[in-house]
C-alpha cells in the first residue's frame, strides 16, 4: 500500500467527537497531550522557501532545548525563545507550506500558551522582516485541542505524519515533520517520541505498517470535521 494513494487535509477536531467547531474550549491541564494547529491570514502560505522551515524549528528547538551558553545566543531578530524545556514535550510535528501541526504534551497548564506566544510572535517577526509585510501572520489563535483516549494518541500522530501526502509528497522523505525520527533512527533531544513509539513496543516497522495501513482510514477513525470554512467532511479539503 502506498502513502500516496489518498490525500489528507487538515482535520479540525474537538476532543475527537463531533462538536462543531466553533465550539471550541481551551481546556488546559497538566500531563496533557493536545494536538495544535495554526495557518496563515487568508490562508496564504507562512513558509516560502527551505530557510522559513528552518527558521520555525529553530525557534521551536531553542525553546525545547535546556538552555546552555549557545542557546542563549540571541537569534537574527534580536529575539531570545524561552526555554520551556520541562514544562513541555514535543511528540510530533509537520510544517506544510501554509499551516503547520504539533502533537505536544504539557507538564503544567500554561506551558502550550507560552510555547506558542514565543513561536508566533519570533517567526512572525522574522517573516515580516524578511518580505517587507506588516500585520498579522497566523490566521487567529492558534487551535489546541485536547486528547482525552490514548487510543487516538497514535492515530493523530500518523495524521500529523501523513499531511505532506495533501501535496503529493512522500511522507517519509518530506523534510519538515518528525516522521524520518520515527523511521530512520534520527535523534533529536528536543522530540519525545517514546511516547508514541512504546505503543509498538518500539519496533519502527511495525509503526510503518500503522502508518500504510491507516492512510485511507483517518477521517472515520479521528471524526470528519475539517476547518471552519472548509466544506463537506472530507479529509481531502485542502487548509
Amino acid at each position: 500500500m502506498g502513502f500516496l494513494s489518498t490525500c489528507t487535509g487538515s482535520v479540525l477536531v474537538q476532543e475527537y467527537v463531533h462538536m462543531p467547531s466553533k465550539n471550541i474550549v481551551k481546556e488546559y491541564i497538566e500531563n496533557g497531550y493536545y494536538h495544535i494547529y495554526n495557518r496563515g491570514v487568508e490562508k496564504r502560505n507562512i513558509f516560502i522557501d527551505e530557510q522559513d522551515y528552518s527558521v520555525f524549528l529553530s525557534y521551536l528547538q531553542r525553546s525545547l532545548i535546556k538552555n546552555d551558553d549557545k542557546n542563549k545566543k540571541i537569534n537574527r531578530n534580536g529575539y531570545t525563545p524561552k526555554e520551556i524545556s520541562e514544562d513541555i514535550d514535543l511528540v510530533a510535528y509537520c510544517l506544510m507550506p501554509n499551516h503547520f501541526h504539533l502533537l505536544v504534551r504539557q507538564n503544567n497548564e500554561r506551558a502550550i500558551t507560552s510555547l506558542m506566544k514565543c513561536i508566533a510572535t519570533s517567526y512572525s517577526m522574522y517573516f515580516n522582516k524578511k518580505y517587507h509585510r506588516v500585520g498579522g501572520l497566523f490566521q487567529g489563535r492558534y487551535k489546541a485541542i485536547l486528547i482525552k483516549s490514548d487510543q487516538y494518541l497514535s492515530y493523530l500522530s500518523a495524521y500529523i505524519h501523513l499531511n505532506p501526502v495533501s501535496i503529493k509528497q512522500d511522507p517519509i522523505n518530506y523534510n519538515y515533520s518528525s516522521c524520518d525520527y520515527y523511521l530512520k533512527g534520527k535523534k533529536a533531544e528536543w522530540l519525545k517520541i517514546d511516547d508514541i513509539l512504546d505503543y509498538f513496543n518500539g519496533d519502527v516497522s511495525k509503526y510503518k505498517k500503522f502508518l500504510e495501513e491507516n492512510n485511507n482510514n483517518l477521517g472515520g477513525i479521528l471524526g470528519d470535521l475539517t476547518l471552519e470554512d472548509a466544506q463537506g467532511p472530507s479529509l481531502c479539503k485542502a487548509v
